[in-house]
């Protein structure tokens, strides 16, 4: 079973607590608040992932 885990960014500022981290199963990408690990996860397809980042990185918004 793939799981990367808890990440956070590369670009978090000096290992700030201000920022969001992205876990990736085989299945799912979780993305949680890094201030606040126990509170929700917000639960999303690989597939809602790619075009919510493809949407982050274009600038067809």
């Amino acid at each position: 079973m793939y799981d990367t885990g808890w990440i956070k960014s590369a670009r978090s500022s000096g290992g700030s607590d201000n920022c969001v981290e992205v876990r990736i199963t085989d299945t799912t990408v979780g993305v949680r608040d890094s201030k606040n690990p126990h509170g929700p996860v917000h639960t999303f397809t690989h597939h809602a992932w790619r075009a919510f980042r493809h949407t982050l990185t274009t600038d067809e918004h």
